[in-house]
């Protein structure tokens, strides 16, 4: 094999690898086709073609797996798109195995264009257009170097450093023109047809549970994957956002973890209402991440509103109802891998609830202490109030305290019987849920209610949105101020309450979350209304710049478009000047372009300067079988073209029968020659 074949099948293959892993990233492939496919991968990329001499016997293994899929299928245990997906998949590993020829070949790009398309419709994320990209360019190469190899006559080397630049150049135009037909074709959203959610690579990083054990290692606070995005109206325009994002609260402590006395206070709603609103209200757009792991909704301190909820599947988007707990806690009735919803919360200062309406179990629960606690917790908070009784006060007294006393570590080695008690008095030092926890039951020792609050702190800018990670994950305490309702009073650090992930880690991730916003809005997203925006952004004035005064010269943006526009027009006439004023072929011509076509068929070639007139002379001058059978259709051919005599209709055809018998009864005339003095050799010798 020369080097040029091999270097188009390693290309080949490796653009085969590229379709897979578009649809590989969305998570949804079973792992045995995964484990199949990288097999084959790097078997074919070895040389090693397991199934060229196993065709028939591994077709029927293909039809086997296939209905395994069709099985799992019909059980519901797989769905039907994604079964398509891996079976395509495996089809391109059988083919990758096969023996190499021009029929694999082409097998092997379609079923990369099948999984292509697979992974559009299972995953929309941004590592699956550097896969889309990349098999875009490997497999045109691959098939370019196809297109040369077969024009190099057979034993010459393939000039695979001098066509490879030309080719590059060819393949930079044509992912050039492929990016100005998306731009410029119209088209539908992506989410017209059901937005795609796949649940990514690893397992889910955060969620809520029913219960907060205290103690334990802090290791979700190193976590920097992406779990939220959000958009705010109006929007702050900070660089960090610093707000606590409220999941669900907790009031009953045991001496260990965290509980709640409540149960569900509504069943099935469309929309909850938390709480009376106002005119105020920060609206949020809010998405979830597959990252995110959990059923529960997550807005800004404190919600008012919640609601157009819709449980993203790997099959589209449906809506679901909202269900609310206690303890402010609302959850999606429906499962999904992602979720997106919209909420409304009162701006910060007190969450607008009264003590008279909280139900009575959950008003002593605000003041409910575990039976063992230590009693330096209540003699520690007597100590440091000094007979401060105003809640708000008093919460920001002790929390200050804390701060002071007590250092914050993710470190937490082993299980405590008194978690509480090891923190306050023996090692000093713990994570945000045991800064909260001390906070919280400290005040219930000076009979003021509080409760443990669990969510997320922070907020980082991306574009024009904020994303939270995993290590914003972060506990406080809400404590209960007559006529203002829950206040949040933080006693963790304030340098320690975002992630504690490494900062390099977390700006690559932030560089990579900005450019996969920038590929969902002008990709993924994408659509005839962007397509007129674009349009209109080419003539408008800039934002905030005030109406052109009459006689004002217009923008440079809409002399630049009128530029491009007016170059396309040029363009686009001096292509249809050129080909309208491409002379026509003649009837004449293209009826002696036909007869050298069946000429060509005996062995007979025109030469270059040669007229048709002066061939016909040559074959009869040498005697040739078919110059009687060439005559009249020169002599016809020299009046329609010179003598002013035009081909009748069907005439043309009359005579190309005629010298078509003529030529087929020549080669069969020469073959039975050939034959006979082919016997007469063998007799002789």
């Amino acid at each position: 094999m020369t080097r040029g074949s091999r270097l188009r099948l390693v290309l080949r293959d490796v653009a085969s690898g590229c379709a897979f892993g578009s649809m590989a990233v969305s998570g949804q492939l079973p792992p045995w086709t995964l484990g199949l496919y990288v097999f084959s991968l790097v078997a074919a990329l070895l040389g090693k073609r397991l199934f060229a001499r196993r065709a028939k016997l591994t077709a029927l293994l293909l039809l086997g797996v296939a209905a395994v899929l069709a099985v799992n299928v019909t059980a519901g245990s797989l769905n039907l798109v994604v079964a398509a997906c891996a079976f395509a998949g495996l089809i391109s590993a059988h083919r990758l195995l096969s023996t190499p020829d021009p029929a694999t070949d082409g097998q092997v790009h379609l079923s990369g264009l099948l999984m292509v398309a697979g992974g559009a419709a299972l995953s929309g994320e941004l590592v699956y257009g550097l896969f889309l990209v990349a098999f875009s360019v490997l497999s045109s190469v691959s098939l370019a170097l196809g297109v040369v190899e077969s024009a190099v006559p057979e034993g010459e080397p393939i000039p695979v450093r001098q066509v490879l630049r030309p080719l590059s150049t060819g393949v930079s135009f044509a992912v050039a023109g492929a990016v100005a037909f998306f731009i410029l074709f119209p088209r539908l959203n992506w989410n017209m047809t059901g937005p795609r959610a796949s649940p990514g690579i690893g397992p889910a990083t955060t969620g809520f549970s029913n219960t907060v054990r205290l103690g334990g290692t802090g290791t979700i606070k190193d976590n920097p994957r992406v779990v939220l995005r959000a958009t705010l109206n109006p929007d702050p325009g900070v660089d960090a956002l610093g707000a606590y994002w409220v999941g669900r609260t907790y009031d009953i402590f045991d001496g260990l973890e965290w509980t709640n006395a409540g149960g569900v206070r509504k069943e099935r709603e469309p929309l909850l209402t938390l709480r009376p609103g106002g005119d105020n209200l920060v609206h949020q757009r809010v998405e979830l991440l597959p990252a995110y792991g959990g059923r529960t909704l997550i807005a800004l301190e404190t919600p008012s509103r919640l609601g157009n909820a819709v449980a993203n599947t790997s099959t589209g988007g449906r809506r679901t109802s909202l269900q609310e707990l206690s303890g402010g806690e609302a959850r999606f009735l429906e499962s999904g891998i992602s979720y997106s919803y919209e909420a409304y919360s009162l701006p910060p200062g007190g969450s607008g609830d009264r003590f008279r309406k909280l139900p009575p179990v959950e008003q002593d629960a605000l003041l409910a202490l575990p039976e063992n606690l230590d009693p330096r917790v209540a003699q520690t908070a007597a100590r440091v109030l000094d007979g401060e009784r105003e809640p708000m006060a008093a919460a920001q007294k002790l929390a200050a305290w804390l701060q002071r006393e007590h250092s914050y570590t993710l470190e937490q080695a082993g299980e405590r019987d008194d978690p509480l008690a090891d923190f306050l008095f023996e090692r000093k030092a713990g994570h945000c849920e045991h800064f909260a926890t001390a906070l919280t039951l400290m005040l219930r020792t000076q009979g003021i209610r509080a409760r443990l609050a669990t969510g997320f702190f922070g907020g980082e800018r991306v574009n024009e949105g904020y994303i939270l990670r995993a290590g914003d994950a972060h506990a406080w305490t809400h404590v209960l101020v007559p006529e203002r309702g829950f206040v949040t009073v933080d006693a963790t650090p304030p340098a320690n309450r975002p992630g504690q992930g490494s900062r390099w880690m977390q700006r690559l991730l932030g560089l990579y979350e900005a450019i996969e916003s920038r590929w969902r809005n002008s990709v993924v997203d994408y659509s005839f209304r962007d397509q007129v925006d674009v349009a209109r952004a080419l003539v408008r004035p800039p934002k905030g710049s005030e109406k052109n005064e009459r006689g004002q010269l217009p923008p440079a943006r809409a002399w630049g478009a009128a530029l491009v526009v007016g170059m396309l027009v040029y363009a686009g006439w001096r292509l249809v000047e050129r080909l309208s004023g491409r002379p026509r072929p003649l009837e004449a011509t293209r009826f002696v372009d036909a007869v050298e076509a069946q000429l060509a068929a005996a062995g007979i070639v025109r030469g270059d300067d040669e007229t048709l007139e002066e061939l016909h002379a040559r074959m009869s001058s040498d005697g040739h079988a078919l110059a009687p059978a060439l005559a009249p259709i020169t002599r016809r051919y020299l009046e329609a073209r010179f003598g002013g005599r035009p081909l009748r209709q069907g005439e043309a055809d009359t005579l190309l029968r005629s010298l078509k018998s003529a030529v087929s009864d020549f080669v069969r005339r020469e073959a039975q020659l050939r034959a006979r003095t082919d016997e007469r050799r063998a007799r002789a010798s």
